[in-house]
């Protein structure tokens, strides 16, 4: 039997493996495509993402094959300059198509020894006490000690759960693909800027992802289609061009099709006894804002050590259980702004109202800030306990900014090995004894920190501040559990 099945390979579930295997947890990915999907719906990395990779030592892969990004349009379409005071050393985005993210994070979950397996569709499951069950389209049976569904909107795995996904069905559609196009670009530019005028969802990016006379497009549908997994033919695509834009470009030769609506649903658990909900399995949403792949990559983040720590058995009682107590909220908010910027690219003079208003708002700086660190995801703070009704430290629940310490050193550099970490700034007055096969004790000296010490998670947010020993000791048991025989417990 093994460790965790993880049913899905997109990017939430090869970031889950990646995560999972830097603790040497046994993982099977099971993929239902025979190929990497050459579509690429997710392009690009928000902030608290390009944080996450340099946490685990990947950033630099990306920036090979990426282009960074700080332009507006983040919310709604609504264009703005980044805020200058936004909480993070990655102030940008990673322009990177979702094909090249999969082939990534696939490459370093090989090489951690997780095994994927492609062509592997799973029709159903069950679980006991011991582990839990799953049946193979071909009939093959698998087991494993917990399973997670990183397997989509449509996910075989919480349905066969039985949870519930409440939430609003698709009201509009969208139409997208990459076709080449024989239009002249002057005249294309021209027509996309005076459509955008009236209607915000019709778009043309040329050139898309570095292929010459490519061209990614985005165009309102008639109507809403019983079943959005059938891609829209040529014909409809261009029709479509036809009646918004007076003009279909001389769209030909599609590299893909595809639709989308603005359905939202998240699922009422996130977590059924061994098995576990992440991704679009758990969450989904119109994609405005870019934030579906960002939103996925971030619950693995979250989930992956707290799974590793259940299967290495040192796990505190009810740290499973927060990744749905800290990842709900967060997907419920994401549900709400992409509500929200629906409304804002709606065509009628109500929504084109509020849009112009909302355009000013956004010349606020803490305006800018606040919805840009929303959409970013580098103001997710999360609930560590009863600190933050008590008036404690700022920093606890919210993830620190990857920041420079003496000797050249910085400390996300230090967190590649999905450990613990204390940055102490006492002089070593503190100490980890007992946790130190799960917690790092790193010197703290240079780092521009308000605290003389911080006690950070894996995924880099703060449980813990100040210099006591032993209320630093009550952080360790609560997040890393026992400490082992023979350390400095009790003083």
């Amino acid at each position: 039997m093994m460790d965790v099945i993880v049913v899905g390979g997109g990017p939430t579930g090869l970031m889950l493996a990646c995560e999972l295997r830097l603790h040497g947890v046994g993982v099977a990915v099971l993929e239902r495509r025979a190929e990497r999907s050459k579509e690429s719906r997710g392009r690009g990395l928000h902030a608290r993402s390009v944080e996450v990779m340099d946490q685990r030592g990947l950033l630099e892969r990306f920036l090979a094959v990426s282009e960074k990004f700080r332009v507006g349009g983040l919310f709604g379409g609504v264009m703005a300059p980044w805020p200058d005071s936004l909480d993070t050393a990655h102030p940008y985005g990673l322009a990177t198509p979702q094909e090249v993210t999969e082939r990534l994070l696939e490459e370093r979950a090989l090489e951690l020894g997780a095994v994927i397996r492609r062509g592997c569709e799973v029709t159903g499951l069950d679980q006991d006490a011991d582990g839990v069950s799953v049946e193979l389209a071909d009939g093959a049976r698998l087991r494993s000690r917990y399973l997670v569904g990183c397997d989509g909107g449509r996910s075989t795995v919480r349905k066969a759960l039985g949870v519930g996904f409440p939430g609003e069905p698709s009201t509009v559609e969208t139409l997208i693909g990459d076709l080449e196009l024989t239009g002249d670009p002057a005249e294309v530019a021209a027509v996309v800027a005076r459509v955008r005028r009236t209607e915000p969802r019709f778009g043309v990016a040329p050139d898309v992802d570095g292929r010459p006379g490519v061209a990614r497009m985005i165009v309102p549908a008639a109507g809403v289609a019983e079943d959005r997994a059938t891609p829209p033919t040529l014909e409809e695509f261009k029709e479509r061009l036809r009646a918004v834009a007076g003009t279909d470009f001389g769209a030909h030769t599609p590299h893909w099709l595809s639709r989308f609506g603005d359905a939202t649903r998240q699922a009422e658990r996130y977590r059924v006894g061994r098995v576990l909900l992440a991704g679009d399995a758990a969450h989904i949403h119109p994609p405005t804002g870019g934030q579906g792949l960002n939103l996925g990559v971030q619950d693995a983040f979250n989930l992956g050590w707290k799974l590793a720590a259940e299967v290495a058995g040192w796990a505190p009682e009810g740290l499973l259980d927060s990744y749905h107590t800290e990842r709900h909220p967060v997907g419920a908010r994401v549900l709400t702004n992409t509500r929200a910027q629906m409304t804002l690219l709606g065509a009628e003079p109500g929504p084109t109202a509020l849009r112009e208003l909302f355009t000013r708002l956004m010349e606020v700086e803490e305006v800018n800030r606040y919805v840009t660190g929303m959409i970013t995801a580098v103001d997710v703070r999360y609930d560590v306990g009863g600190e933050l009704q008590d008036g404690g430290h700022e920093l606890l629940g919210r993830r620190l900014r990857d920041v420079p310490l003496s000797r050249g050193r910085r400390l996300y550099a230090l967190m590649h090995g999905g450990r613990g970490l204390l940055l102490d700034r006492t002089g070593g007055r503190l100490t980890v004894d007992g946790w130190e096969d799960r917690v790092d004790h790193v010197d703290g000296e240079g780092a521009e920190v308000d605290a003389p010490a911080v006690l950070l998670r894996p995924d880099g947010h703060v449980v813990w501040a100040g210099d006591g020993q032993r209320e630093l000791e009550a952080a360790l048991t609560r997040w890393w559990g026992t400490p082992v025989r023979g350390s400095g417990e009790g003083r």
